[in-house]
């Protein structure tokens, strides 16, 4: 399996990924071909905690040196957390997408409504991508 998708997440086919946590809680982040697409990120204009997010909606913006493009929610939820350090270090998007680099920790509206979402290898498929 390609190391740039990693197994433990899913993915939504609008660039964001999704890591299940306890207590149906998740992290969100830019998946590698999205953050490879943009190139640098400069910016992100990210939902303040206690905001919902909607599944396929745009929960917020990623800016690069080369374009400004939405983020769309990969499930409904509620923002629990923003990632402080995107603030100052915008880049960890590209650097550790899938680490230092996530985005949101979010409060899942349905646990369970994930199936839209997918595997590392159907994303890959999907995509029609190769690492």
């Amino acid at each position: 399996m390609p190391t740039h998708y990693p197994e433990d997440r899913l993915y939504h086919r609008d660039a964001l990924w999704l890591q299940l946590l306890e207590r149906d809680e998740a992290l969100v982040g830019i998946n590698h071909y999205a953050q490879d697409n943009l190139g640098e990120v400069v910016f992100l204009d990210l939902p303040r905690a206690g905001t919902p997010i909607h599944c396929d909606t745009a929960l917020g913006t990623v800016e690069s040196r080369k374009a400004v493009s939405d983020m769309i929610a990969p499930v409904d939820g509620t923002v629990l957390e923003v990632n402080p350090r995107l603030r100052n270090e915008p880049t960890l998007v590209n650097s550790d997408p899938y680490g230092e680099g996530w985005t949101l920790r979010i409060r899942l509206a349905l646990p369970d409504a994930t199936g839209h979402l997918h595997s590392a290898s159907a994303y890959l498929t999907l995509m029609n991508l190769t690492d």
